[in-house]
C-alpha cells in the first residue's frame, strides 16, 4: 500500500482562500497543495496519492460538481469536501448524494474544517487499506488452477467433499488434495476464514 504522506488538495479559484486553507493545513502538520482550477488539479493529480480534496463548488470553467463527476468516472476514490456559500446548499446536497464526503458553508470555522479533513484522510486511509487487501486476496485466487477454482466455488457454496467429488467427477481424495492446496494458496486457516476471504473480495462481507 502507498505509504506516502497524505496531502490535502485544495481547489479554489480564489487565491486568498487557497492561501488561507493551505496555511491552516500546514499549521497542524498536514501537507497541502493548491490549484486555481479543476483542470489544473486533474492535470497534476496521481490517483496513487493519498489524502483528501477540499473543493469549491462554484468555479469558472469546470465546476466543483463537474470535477467530482470526473473523479468518479476515472475511478478515483479521493474523499471530497465541498466548500460552498449559503446559496449553494442545494448543489452541495446534490454533491453529497453523488458521494461527496462532506460540505462546509462559507465562512467556515477553522476547527470544523480541520476535523472534517482529518476524518476524510482517515476514511481515505481505510479505503486504500481495504483496496490493497482485496488486491492481495484476488492475486492469491488468480494463482489457483482452474480445477482449484472450481473446488473453491463449491466449497464457498457450502458443498461437502462428497458432493464436490460427484459434481466434478473426481475422487474424494482428489477433492481433499485440491481443497488443501486452495487453503494453502489463499493462506486460510479455516473454512470460515476461506469463506470470509472470498466474500470480502466479492464485496459481500
Amino acid at each position: 500500500m502507498n505509504s506516502e504522506q497524505p496531502t490535502v488538495f485544495i481547489v479554489d479559484d480564489d487565491e486568498a482562500v487557497r492561501d488561507s486553507l493551505s496555511w491552516l493545513m500546514r499549521s497542524v502538520g498536514l501537507a497541502a497543495e493548491s490549484f486555481p482550477s479543476a483542470r489544473a488539479f486533474l492535470d497534476n493529480y496521481a490517483p496513487s496519492r493519498p489524502g483528501c480534496l477540499v473543493l469549491d463548488i462554484r468555479m469558472p470553467g469546470m465546476s466543483g460538481l463537474d470535477l467530482q463527476e470526473q473523479i468518479r468516472e476515472r475511478g478515483m476514490e479521493l474523499p471530497v469536501i465541498f466548500i460552498s456559500g449559503h446559496a449553494d446548499v442545494p448543489m452541495a446536497v446534490r454533491a453529497l448524494k453523488s458521494g461527496a464526503f462532506d460540505f462546509i458553508e462559507k465562512p467556515f470555522n477553522d476547527q470544523v474544517i480541520l476535523e472534517r479533513v482529518q476524518r476524510a484522510i482517515e476514511e481515505d486511509r481505510e479505503t486504500r487499506c481495504r483496496t490493497a487487501a482485496k488486491a492481495d486476496v484476488l492475486g492469491r485466487i488468480n494463482r489457483l488452477t482452474p480445477r482449484e477454482k472450481e473446488v473453491l466455488d463449491l466449497v464457498v457454496e457450502g458443498a461437502p467433499n462428497k458432493v464436490i467429488s460427484t459434481t466434478l467427477g473426481v475422487s474424494l481424495k482428489t477433492v481433499e488434495a485440491h481443497r488443501a492446496r486452495v487453503m494453502e494458496k489463499l493462506q486460510a486457516g479455516s473454512l470460515s476464514e476461506l469463506v470470509r476471504l472470498v466474500l470480502f473480495c466479492s464485496g459481500r462481507d
